[in-house]
């Protein structure tokens, strides 16, 4: 058995009953269920319907999410989540060379390998090396000026953790960004790569060996081993190319507002509804989200 949910944008709630009795009986689903009104609903069908595709990209057009998934394992034990643009709105790295008044350009290579396009440690290790000379003290000040979290990050986290879940935050970007985030939203660990500094200042460089793609599978790996979990206990979440060795090895991989290269690879993608996406998933209804 699988679940198909749909769901929208929590800002702007548009999800129509019509639609979803609509596809409920062409898929002969059973009865829907409202996890939030006008927002996220969801149904069981007896199989995975053939044109889930065709559907999904219907969906779009009217700004809903469609995601079906197995009915078993559906609430996941583990979170393992990146960090920039993902549970936080900004990529901290971008918002780093705009103090050092490099900001386009670095935007631009990080959209780049974000989207497959260039390597990830050769790219860090070039933006990274603009940054050389700013004051360290550029990093707190970006923390409170420029830092948002992603909307439902918050309820995502607090919920599975309350419902048994073990929560990670691994990140291409910094310790000293992950370290911060991970406490305001409850992570009970974090990795990402360290910026070095030297007499108060960044010295263009990062520690080493650098937290990509591989190593996001590493700590999925050896989480889960020390957890006594499996990959299919997981649910990944991520928008770039350095995400998707996680997001493919876990139950479920997530591709949150992702690049392109990236939705190409995923079977589960959210372009309209935010983090608390991740929870309706998983049949949690809004009611129980911990707030």
């Amino acid at each position: 058995m699988f679940y198909v949910t749909l769901l929208t944008d929590p800002a702007t709630p548009s999800l129509e009953a019509v639609l979803v009795e609509n596809l409920r009986n062409a898929w002969g689903g059973g009865e829907a269920v409202w996890l939030s009104l006008s927002e996220a609903a969801t149904f069981a069908v007896p199989a995975m319907p053939d044109n889930v595709e065709a559907v999904w990209a219907d969906m779009q057009k009217v700004c809903v999410d469609l995601i079906v998934c197995p009915a078993e394992g559906r609430r996941k034990k583990m979170l393992l989540a990146d960090m920039d643009s993902t549970m936080i709105r900004q990529e901290c790295i971008d918002e780093l060379a705009a103090e050092a008044g490099v900001g386009a350009h670095v935007a631009d290579i990080t959209a780049r390998a974000m989207n497959g396009e260039l390597d990830f440690e050769a790219a860090l290790i070039e933006r990274v090396g603009l940054l050389k000379g700013l004051d360290a003290t550029v990093i707190d000040h970006v923390l409170q000026t420029r830092i948002t979290a992603m909307p439902g990050g918050y309820e995502l986290v607090q919920t599975m953790k309350a419902n048994g879940a073990y929560a990670a935050l691994v990140s291409g970007g910094f310790t000293a960004f992950t370290a911060r985030v991970a406490a305001m939203l409850g992570f009970d660990e974090n990795r990402a790569n360290t910026l070095l500094v030297a007499d108060g200042k960044l010295t263009g460089d990062v520690g080493r060996p650098i937290v990509g793609r591989e190593a996001k599978v590493v700590a999925l790996d050896e989480i889960t081993a020390r957890l006594g979990l499996c990959d299919a206990d997981v649910l990944a979440v991520g928008d770039g190319a350095n995400d998707l060795g996680m997001l493919t090895r876990a139950g479920m991989g997530v591709a949150l507002h992702a690049k392109p290269a990236v939705q190409a690879q995923c079977d589960v993608r959210i372009n309209h509804g935010d983090l608390s996406a991740l929870l309706f998933i998983q049949g949690y209804a809004r009611a129980e989200f911990v707030t």
